[in-house]
């Protein structure tokens, strides 16, 4: 079968990296609202869908890295919502899995149509629209040159998409997990409620955690600590921000065992 991890029986390298470059495969994590018109919209926006891959693959083409990516699903449904609303929790969070595999299939035509080769996996089921998630098929892609979208969380309710994508991250051994928000990094308040909030440079992994941050799902950091994975968080509209993250430029809030040590 194409793309699977024994289909020409040969180990490939990896592919030259532009000089510079401090991560060589990444894991980037974005809200489903990326894709809409304005903050807090709905549904799906051709114009900002454009803007997002246009950044995206400028990144990934000047500087030669394994991209994998996972977007959230709340422009369209989310299922914490949904249960608030008096709905069964499964099925709210099966309906938000759902909503993700529509955005990650619009993101990858938005992203072909810019020549960039690209896999959507979902962890559910849907032979028809995207590949089963295989972990070893996700790295070979990456390995191909191929930009990987995992779609549909981990396929399970109860688990948020940034511990889908932290997950993930683990599984095709990223070199650091990239959370894009609205925000130019971490606070210790809300900077839009509070225009004396503080952004922290670096956090450990255990500081976040204490100070219940709500920016990135603790479960998602547990994991990340636990397996010693750098976190990035940045602020996704300040174009060229997705390549200066690569590179390793000091753009908002690194999470990892050192912290503000």
């Amino acid at each position: 079968m194409n793309g699977s991890p024994q289909d020409d029986g040969r180990t490939i390298p990896p592919p030259p990296q532009s000089s510079g470059v401090r991560y060589r495969r990444i894991l980037l994590k974005m809200s489903g609202e990326a894709l809409c018109a304005q903050e807090g919209g709905f549904g799906l926006d051709p114009v900002a869908i454009g803007v997002l891959a246009d950044e995206l693959v400028a990144a990934w083409r000047t500087l030669k890295v394994q991209l994998a990516l996972v977007v959230g699903g709340g422009n369209i449904f989310r299922g914490l919502k949904g249960s608030a609303a008096g709905m069964d929790r499964s099925t709210a969070d099966s309906m938000g899995m759902l909503a993700t595999v529509m955005n990650a299939l619009a993101l990858q035509d938005a992203l072909e149509k810019r020549g960039a080769p690209t896999r959507v996996q979902s962890a559910i089921e849907m032979s028809k629209v995207a590949e089963p998630y295989i972990r070893r098929r996700a790295i070979r892609h990456l390995e191909k040159g191929r930009i990987v979208i995992f779609a549909a969380g981990t396929g399970n309710p109860y688990f948020s998409t940034d511990t889908a994508a932290a997950l993930r991250a683990m599984e095709i051994h990223a070199d650091a997990f990239f959370k894009a928000t609205k925000v130019d990094g971490v606070y210790d308040s809300d900077p839009k409620k509070n225009p004396e909030a503080v952004m922290f440079p670096k956090l450990s992994y255990d500081e976040f955690l204490a100070r219940r941050i709500g920016v990135m799902d603790s479960t998602a950091v547990t994991l990340c600590r636990d397996n010693k994975l750098p976190i990035r968080v940045f602020k996704l509209a300040d174009q060229g921000n997705i390549a200066r993250v690569i590179m390793g430029a000091e753009v908002g809030t690194v999470i990892d065992e050192a912290g503000t040590r």
